[in-house]
């Protein structure tokens, strides 16, 4: 995914060390592993768990090419799936040949960025959009243009992700630019659709959304279905576009970094966490989809409470750019902020 929340890494213990057998080290998307289920899997297997959080999958992957990271699970969104498994980064734990892999949804099975489905097992999914604040915002929704073009009650009132990966992929989507574009002069259209949308951006910042949303501070920001789903549910007063061009999808999964000091309790937490009763209390407390076979009467989000998660709209993944195709996203950006 992407994401949001504070870049605070958080760490907790939820069992003794005098008590615990063995030990495992979570370095996940902050705030995305129930902790509940955490403290499950802690006594039923008297493994005393560490959970620290990241931001960002550019903050995995340094870690991860840093080497010797002491983790033993991660879960890095695909298009990083791919490129820590051509780096050698992470480990070859057999995924298909574990129970997990039954569990998978068929669809999410063998997926370009895991072919033969050896390094992952897939743990949530979603998109990323827009969301309005409805009482800043009471004009249309179904389209991007509402969003890099703005005008009316939302010029000036909206506000970016501080990086590129799927704002850019958005962007693309609106132009008709393919995602990984080589040619400069595609993306020289990306860069003159967000240098024009530039001056009505107030903030670009991927911290403190729910909160600057909700009090009106901006009346749009470029958000993920599950965060905004959670705030309207709180009360917010929210909605999430389902523009015409689509929406940029992600799906997390759970892998062993290279060199894991606990890589059998690695293979027992995703065993366990892939249940379709585990899979569903992972998915009513994260509030994204579960790429897992859930059990349908105990899904609190369902498609009526929670139409952000059944997008009935077009979802592209972002894919593992070239590095010529990231560098011009680089350079995108890059000028964009000058």
């Amino acid at each position: 995914m992407k994401k949001y929340l504070l870049a605070t890494a958080m760490g907790m213990a939820l069992a003794s060390a005098a008590q615990a057998e063995g030990k495992l080290n979570l370095y996940v998307w902050s705030d995305s592993i129930d902790p509940e289920l955490i403290e499950k899997f802690s006594k039923e297997n008297d493994v005393q768990v560490s959970v620290d959080g990241y931001t960002s999958n550019e903050d995995l992957l340094t870690k991860l090419q840093a080497g010797a990271s002491g983790y033993d699970i991660s879960t890095p969104s695909q298009h990083f799936l791919r490129i820590m498994i051509d780096e050698g980064l992470i480990e070859n734990y057999g995924a298909n040949k574990l129970k997990a892999f039954d569990n998978i949804d068929e669809r999410w099975r063998n997926q370009w960025w895991d072919e033969t489905q050896e390094y992952s097992v897939p743990v949530a999914y979603g998109t990323a959009g827009f969301a309005v604040n409805t009482d800043q915002y009471k004009g249309p929704l179904d389209s991007l243009k509402y969003f890099f073009e703005p005008d009316g009650e939302l010029a000036g009132k909206i506000a970016m992700l501080s990086y590129p990966d799927e704002v850019v992929g958005a962007a693309q989507l609106y132009l008709g630019v393919p995602f990984c574009s080589e040619d400069p002069s595609e993306m020289k259209k990306v860069l003159d659709l967000l240098a024009a949308q530039k001056p009505a951006v107030a903030v670009y910042s991927s911290d403190n959304i729910d909160s600057r949303l909700a009090s009106g501070e901006v009346a749009a920001h470029f958000w993920w279905d599950g965060e905004e789903l959670k705030a309207r549910m709180g009360g917010a007063k929210l909605d999430y576009a389902m523009p015409k061009e689509g929406l940029v999808g992600w799906i997390d999964s759970m892998v062993i970094p290279k060199g894991a000091p606990n890589r059998e309790n690695a293979i027992k937490f995703i065993e366990f966490m892939s249940t379709p009763e585990n899979a569903t209390a992972q998915m009513n407390f994260y509030a994204h989809s579960s790429p897992m076979k859930v059990i349908p009467e105990q899904v609190v989000y369902t498609k009526e409470k929670a139409p952000e998660l059944y997008p009935d709209v077009p979802v592209e993944f972002s894919r593992t750019c070239s590095p010529a195709a990231q560098d011009l996203v680089t350079k995108v950006w890059t000028q964009l902020l000058q």
